[in-house]
């Protein structure tokens, strides 16, 4: 069986966890976090990044300081034969964060980024060529971000309605 074929143990997990949180931490501080030897953390690493588990390191930028304050979330309905996705390249549109697929109504879902509402303005225009759009602007983010986890086991309680709570019936 091969890495690639086999889950994630507790160890994997633990250096996924170190590298979200930080993904300049040196093998040898990464070793002591979880109790491996530096050529040991790095000989997981590497197995980790072929398998493609790990796929990049980047560094954190705020968006307003660097000049991008304003975002908002795009869903798109195209028009046939002018679809997004087919009809133009990621170059074409630097602006666009993601592109997500979606059932329903609204065949996908953008995340934006701009400096100003003149250029939020501009994007929808260049964006409306291919079909109807609904956006909403974000005022504030209060969340984001969430590291990868490991799956919850199946029998992990089911959150009701009434909240985020796990109490027993």
């Amino acid at each position: 069986m091969t890495f690639q074929e086999r889950e994630l143990d507790s160890t994997d997990w633990q250096i996924l966890t170190a590298l979200q949180s930080d993904g300049r931490l040196s093998f040898n501080q990464l070793g002591k976090r979880v109790n491996l030897s530096p050529p040991a953390v790095a000989d997981r690493v590497r197995r980790l990044e072929e398998a493609g588990v790990i796929t990049g390191y980047r560094a954190e930028v705020d968006p307003a300081k660097a000049g991008q304050p304003l975002s908002a979330f795009v869903q798109m309905r195209c028009t046939t034969g002018r679809c997004l996705l087919k009809t133009t390249r990621a170059e074409d549109f630097p602006e666009v964060l993601e592109i997500h697929k979606l059932s329903g109504n609204s065949c996908s879902m953008l995340r934006v980024r701009v400096t100003s509402m003149r250029h939020l303005e501009g994007l929808f225009e260049r964006l409306g060529e291919h079909g109807e759009m609904n956006t909403h602007i974000v005022l504030s983010t209060e969340f984001e971000g969430r590291p990868v986890q490991p799956p919850l086991p199946e029998q992990r309680k089911i959150t009701r309605s009434a909240g985020w709570s796990t109490d027993a019936d």
